[in-house]
């Protein structure tokens, strides 16, 4: 029989059954409350839910499952029975995850691995993860897919005339200056919220959790992959990629890079930009003797995704789902 409990803090039960688990992320991540599954005294199940700092979405009132582990499917049915009661309670009538709170942080399961390995800083989840969130009543609310680049020399037509516009307008580029790595950081930070801000499920961020999300890569950034362009001093876009590191863990040479973030100022001053930057950082890549790139974590509908189609072959599908609380289906 298994039981499900709050966590109302003191010393965290860590499990055999799950991964360790750091408790100080619920104060960080603001979660409403954190729930445990536990067998025979054992904790075999967790998740954290959020309702009152969430994303918006149309009329919804949206309730947010995340952290989530479970050590098997009856493990994972009672949480999430748990969760949908707790959140209806709360007047949710939307509950969607899996979501660490926002966004910004760990959120989707891969629901197609593909045939390539997982890629550095790729979120990782169980097989049976999408089946435990299907079962219980789940539906697919956004798709998003990762795609492979396996000739760098690829051109897409249309960059010469965007790129000859733009330096015409005087908007040029650069790498990452590691010597004021927190003052770019910054920009890149302002920049981020007014790009991101009409994305689907957006939610602001400090700029304090934000530094420390990239501050946690700064040792094995390549200035040279990370693109900043500006016009007059004003930074207009970004392209932030990273060497594959997760080649070398496996006993490989590292001839991959991982484009993670391209955000463009919104607005006409600098429509091509993000083309622009895919195409120069590709370029670079190629000619720091890299062979192959990968565009990661592409919401199905976004402009990322139609700059990566001149390119790339789809690796690998994540899905975001999402349970009604009320009587639709």
């Amino acid at each position: 029989m298994i039981m499900v409990e709050e966590w109302c803090g003191g010393d965290y039960p860590q499990s055999v059954q799950l991964p360790d688990f750091d408790p100080s992320v619920l104060t960080h991540h603001e979660a409403d409350v954190h729930l445990l599954a536990l067998r025979q005294q054992q904790v075999v199940g967790r998740l954290s839910l959020w309702w009152n700092r969430v994303p918006e979405l149309k009329s919804e009132r949206l309730g947010v499952v995340g952290h989530f582990d479970a050590a098997d499917a009856a493990a994972a049915s009672e949480l999430l029975l748990q969760a949908r009661q707790q959140l209806k309670a709360q007047g949710c009538t939307l509950m969607i995850g899996p979501m660490d709170g926002n966004t910004w942080r760990r959120y989707r399961w891969v629901s197609d691995v593909g045939s390539e390995p997982p890629f550095f800083l790729e979120p990782e989840n169980p097989s049976a993860y999408p089946d435990y969130f299907r079962q219980a009543g789940f539906h697919p609310l956004a798709h998003y897919s990762s795609a492979r680049v396996t000739d760098l020399n690829l051109q897409d037509s249309r960059i010469p005339a965007v790129r000859e516009r733009l330096q015409k307008r005087e908007i040029s580029w650069r790498a990452l200056d590691m010597n004021r790595f927190e003052d770019e950081l910054k920009a890149i930070y302002q920049l981020s919220i007014q790009s991101f801000s009409g994305n689907f499920l957006y939610t602001p961020i400090t700029e304090a959790e934000f530094l420390q999300q990239y501050q946690a890569v700064q040792t094995v950034v390549q200035p040279q992959l990370v693109l900043l362009a500006e016009q007059h001093g004003e930074l207009l876009g970004y392209l932030f990629a990273i060497p594959d590191f997760n080649q070398a863990r496996r006993g490989e040479d590292i001839d991959t890079c991982v484009l993670k973030t391209v955000a463009v100022l919104p607005g006409r001053r600098a429509a091509g930009l993000g083309a622009v930057l895919v195409a120069e950082c590709h370029r670079i890549a190629r000619d720091m003797g890299y062979c192959r790139a990968i565009h990661a974590l592409m919401h199905a509908s976004n402009k990322s995704k139609n700059l990566s189609s001149h390119y790339g072959q789809s690796m690998r599908e994540y899905t975001l789902y999402q349970h009604y609380l009320d009587d639709r289906q």
